[in-house]
């Protein structure tokens, strides 16, 4: 079998690695390499990691020992390939010495030049052997789009900025010419990441870009406005994910009301971690819960229908039983859509493992546990308030009788979805990144049940 010209990939990790992914599988394609699922057929593979967690890094070693027992040519790239072990040399190298080359995140020149030394250059193309957008790992109507790499904060428990470096912008122009060429190969729904989406342009002082001969303030509001023009103009929507609650944020909120006929839909994704300002203090977060509630409160005075997703931390070193129990008071009154939790879990290199107070791993666990049965209430009582509303969702999938599909309030992957029955006697077919408006019959925790409406619009 030749593998001359063939690259297996594994991509592990958040949106921000597939982004990296979709990079490098981009140029391998375009160089003339072809990727491949399976080992036997690969003359090479690249295992894109992550080292966030200990669970998260557990996964990536051993998803590289399978690669180096089942190929044994393997090359390794993202966070995990910038961790050090207690020696101060390479984590992957120490663990895995037969890996070909290792590399951090964000690295496609560092993995193309390690392919073209185990996997020499196929031929060079005379003709552009990729679609304008590059290669794609999500479904067609829907993509990511990378605003920036690293992050400007040093919270306790977090090594990002040591795995990807500061806070990198990308330029505005180049941002917008990614997100309309996004648009015109046809995708309906645009997610805006980054570590830190809200602190845009902050790295290079929110200075003037360009973009269609005219200028454009590089700041997250000049971006979100002009992205919220584009989704408009191609029918589509844009969803904000990882939105820290600086105070400017909440001029983004008014771009949100009407974003249910393409725009910016009303979805913040904003990772508080916790709300006693003693713990948040300790995290080396922004703000404290009170100011939390007064914002949200404000934000849904502004936009009703606004849905707030976040994740939270239980059991951080130091966490009483009473600010623990201040959190869950936090959310009892927040009222937020979806939630997220984690029982701590130290993270080698981060700060927070020399606070004193550590707690034993079944009290984090219980804690967790407590939250997330509270948030099973909320959530429920939530979800029940859209029964007999009629929403805007976007298909995912078409099953037999009807559809999966996910309002504005559900990102994909992370959160709930629609199942969507047609009503009897329509013959219309759907096909995933249609829009449709659907009567809610029925919901639980998490999902929605209801009708096509072909006519309501």
């Amino acid at each position: 079998m030749d593998k001359s010209n063939k690259v297996g990939f594994i991509s592990l990790g958040c949106p921000k690695a597939l982004v990296d992914s979709e990079k490098i599988i981009t140029w391998l394609r375009a160089e003339g390499y072809e990727t491949v699922n399976s080992y036997d057929e690969a003359g090479v593979v690249i295992v894109n990691t992550c080292g966030f967690i200990n669970t998260a890094l557990e996964e990536s070693l051993e998803a590289v020992a399978e690669a180096l027992a089942e190929n044994g040519r393997v090359i390794v790239t993202g966070c995990l390939g910038a961790k050090q072990d207690a020696a101060g040399k390479n984590l992957v190298k120490s663990v895995h010495p037969k890996v070909l080359a290792v590399s951090g995140p964000d690295s496609v020149q560092e993995v193309m030049d390690a392919v073209h030394k185990y996997l020499p250059k196929p031929h060079e193309p005379f003709i552009d052997l990729t679609p304008p957008v590059g290669l794609k790992l999500t479904p067609k109507h829907y993509a990511y789009l990378k605003i920036s790499e690293g992050c400007g904060h040093k919270c306790t428990f977090c090594i990002i900025p040591e795995l990807r470096g500061p806070l990198q912008s990308y330029p505005i122009g180049q941002v917008l010419d990614d997100a309309e060429r996004l648009f015109q190969s046809g995708v309906k729904e645009l997610m805006v990441i980054s570590q830190d989406t809200g602190a845009y342009g902050l790295d290079i002082r929110y200075r003037t870009g360009f973009w269609g001969g005219r200028p454009v303030k590089s700041n997250v509001l000049g971006l979100v406005q002009q992205l919220g023009r584009l989704a408009q103009r191609y029918g589509a929507w844009v969803r904000l994910h990882y939105i820290y609650p600086y105070p400017h944020i909440d001029d983004l909120i008014p771009l949100m009301t009407d974003g249910f006929e393409g725009g910016v839909v009303p979805y913040l994704d904003i990772p508080f971690q916790h709300a006693h300002p003693d713990v948040l203090r300790r995290m080396k977060r922004p703000a404290n819960g009170e100011k939390h509630l007064e914002r949200i409160q404000q934000w849904r005075r502004i936009c009703p229908d606004l849905t707030i997703r976040s994740s939270f931390i239980a059991g951080f070193p130091g966490e009483t039983e009473e600010e623990f129990q201040y959190l869950l008071d936090f959310l009892k009154e927040a009222q937020l859509d979806r939630v997220g939790c984690f029982a701590y879990s130290p993270v080698e290199g981060a700060a927070a493992n020399d606070l004193p107070g550590a707690l034993p791993e079944e009290v984090r666990e219980e804690r967790r546990g407590r939250l997330m049965e509270l948030q099973e209430t909320v959530s429920y009582g939530r979800m029940q308030q859209k029964i007999g509303r009629t929403l805007r969702v976007i298909v995912d999938e078409t099953v037999r009788g009807g559809a999966v599909a996910r309002s504005t309030a559900d990102a994909p992957e992370i959160d709930g979805v629609v199942y969507v029955q047609k009503p009897k006697g329509s013959r219309r077919k759907l096909s995933p990144g249609d829009f449709i408006d659907v009567e809610v019959l029925d919901a639980d925790a998490h999902d929605l049940w209801g009708e096509w409406i072909p006519s309501a619009r």
